[in-house]
């Protein structure tokens, strides 16, 4: 089909036989939108009709529309907090700027930044006091990106949200609930292809990086590629979260795996390639 080799080509998303009825029912709702009746008139909308830049991002809008919510991960959190930022401030402790870059790569509608932005401000009154801390938050579908900005959530996003959270960082707004300004000003979202090669070589500097169920998406190529990107990104002892049932088993090496209370996480440590070490 070469609607799927175009999809991979662009975003590095691969679509197997088993899951093609899935890349063909995301077509069917734009084929609808659009009055077009045949897979082959829609291919020519995605590759030579005039506004086919468009359409490629109102596609990919519908294959990657993501499912989230505050505080989806518990115990990485926890890990986070008690023992990855302790163990990051303390490489950059002898450093002259005071400057903690966090990267939410596949942030989807939000939740997860905003989580880390909560839990960064708890952190400034104790270890992070002194420190700037940027949260980067990018996404392929920009649809999810303006509903980040936007800030407003319902139940399902806030199901696991602490009363302490709901009360302090969250406004009512008729039925739902918008984030406060004080939670929002440390992240910017931007719209990323993570199979954009130049543009994953900017996001340099990096001491944390949230990757969660985004691998999913690709081939193992892809994996690869995306992977390396992050592990170049990533500033020496800096770490790498994956979703809770990914990881990088003949995807990467050069990452060492760290067992924390109740999660893992990968660490750029070099000097120790291919050891499995516990925290």
């Amino acid at each position: 089909m070469r609607i799927r080799d175009l999809i991979y080509e662009v975003a590095g998303i691969f679509h197997p036989d088993h899951k093609l009825h899935l890349l063909l029912d995301r077509c069917g709702r734009r084929m609808t939108e659009l009055e077009v009746n045949t897979l082959r008139e829609y291919f020519e909308y995605l590759t030579i009709k005039p506004m086919r830049q468009i359409e490629l991002v109102a596609l990919l809008n519908e294959i990657t529309i993501g499912e989230t919510c505050f505080f989806r991960n518990q115990p990485q959190l926890d890990a986070l907090r008690q023992i990855v930022i302790p163990k990051v401030l303390q490489a950059r402790s002898k450093l002259p700027q005071r400057r903690l870059r966090v990267w939410s790569a596949g942030c989807s509608t939000g939740e997860e930044p905003y989580t880390l932005s909560m839990l960064m401000l708890e952190e400034a009154r104790g270890r992070l006091k002194d420190w700037t801390v940027e949260i980067l938050a990018t996404d392929l579908n920009e649809r999810s990106l303006t509903y980040a900005r936007n800030a407003i959530y319902g139940a399902h996003s806030t199901r696991h949200l602490a009363p302490y959270y709901r009360q302090k960082y969250f406004s009512p707004v008729a039925d739902q609930l918008q984030l406060r300004t004080v939670a929002r000003g440390s992240v910017t979202f931007s719209r990323l292809n993570l199979s954009d090669d130049v543009r994953m070589t900017f996001m340099k500097n990096l001491d944390v990086v949230f990757c969660c169920n985004v691998l999913i998406y690709f081939d193992l190529a892809s994996k690869r590629r995306v992977i390396q990107h992050l592990y170049n990104n990533l500033q020496p002892g800096g770490y790498l979260f994956l979703g809770h049932s990914e990881s990088l088993y003949k995807v990467s090496d050069e990452f060492q795996l760290v067992h924390l209370p109740g999660a893992t996480a990968y660490v750029k440590e070099p000097g120790h390639k291919g050891e499995r070490r516990a925290l």
